[in-house]
């Protein structure tokens, strides 16, 4: 337990250290080309912790003081497909612009996230694997409908299984994966699907190019790294939100849109030792 407060003591003031430098000496004005929006990454919202899938769950009481933080700064809460579409068409972004993602479909989106969301009314996309849909830890195809219709949620595909496509050996199956994926949930929902989340967040050129040739609009991976454009709508970077970021001075940090930077640059600073 003491290690524990003692590590989230070091991440506090580390997170501290670098506000402080970002305001001292108009300094922000030098990274102001190093902005990324903000797109978050949730996976389950769930009150009980399950310590294998520790870096993907928040609690709700997290989770709803995460949305409450949004709105109380006035966050400007949009779609993926909108946000993409910014980037696509190079426009300016607002500040405090983000989208909020979720991956998997857990049942919990349905029955602790979207309630919250509901009070908040901030739109999400949340990425589905096909073949998981029905199972008891994930969303049926009745909740994912009752979403889909209130007008929050867009629901975009992570492929037909949960395995990296990259383990995947031929075309015709990665394009099933891609493709058929995109089909099925339109045919589901009654409309175009836009967005592909990569599962694991694992691709290559050949998997990307599967996807823009499959009709999608855009994609998002997990964090590719500094060799990736922040501006490629088909390798869109994310920020993955865990229990970690309860405290509102972390989270906020994360969510700045200067935080990529410094994480990008921190994994430099390793390998070069």
């Amino acid at each position: 337990m003491k290690m524990f407060k003692f590590g989230a003591l070091k991440k506090f003031l580390f997170y501290l250290l670098i506000i402080i430098i970002l305001i001292a000496g108009g300094f922000a004005l030098s990274l102001k080309d190093k902005y990324v929006a903000p797109i978050l990454m949730y996976h389950s919202v769930n009150p009980k912790v399950n310590p294998d899938m520790r870096a993907l769950i928040v609690s709700p009481e997290t989770f709803a003081k995460q949305m409450n933080f949004l709105k109380m700064y006035k966050y400007n809460v949009v779609p993926l497909t909108e946000l993409a579409r910014m980037i696509k068409d190079k426009k300016s972004i607002p500040p405090k612009t983000l989208a909020i993602t979720f991956d998997d479909g857990f049942k919990d989106n349905y029955t602790q996230a979207y309630r919250i969301l509901e009070k908040y009314r901030f739109p999400v996309t949340i990425f589905i694997i096909i073949n998981e849909v029905g199972r008891q830890d994930r969303l049926s195809w009745e909740e994912i409908k009752e979403m889909q219709a209130s007008g929050l949620v867009t629901f975009g595909s992570h492929a037909l299984g949960p395995d990296p496509l990259i383990k995947i050996k031929t075309v015709e199956e990665l394009k099933k994966q891609i493709a058929d994926s995109k089909k099925i949930l339109e045919d589901k929902l009654g409309g175009r699907v836009e967005a592909f989340s990569y599962p694991e967040g694992m691709f290559n050129q050949d998997i990307k190019q599967l996807v823009i040739d499959s009709g999608y609009l855009c994609a998002v991976a997990t964090n590719p790294g500094s060799g990736f454009s922040s501006d490629d709508i088909f390798l869109l970077k994310r920020l993955r939100i865990s229990e970690n970021c309860r405290n509102s001075f972390i989270f906020g940090f994360e969510i700045s849109g200067y935080y990529t930077y410094f994480k990008e640059n921190k994994k430099k600073g390793r390998k070069k030792r």
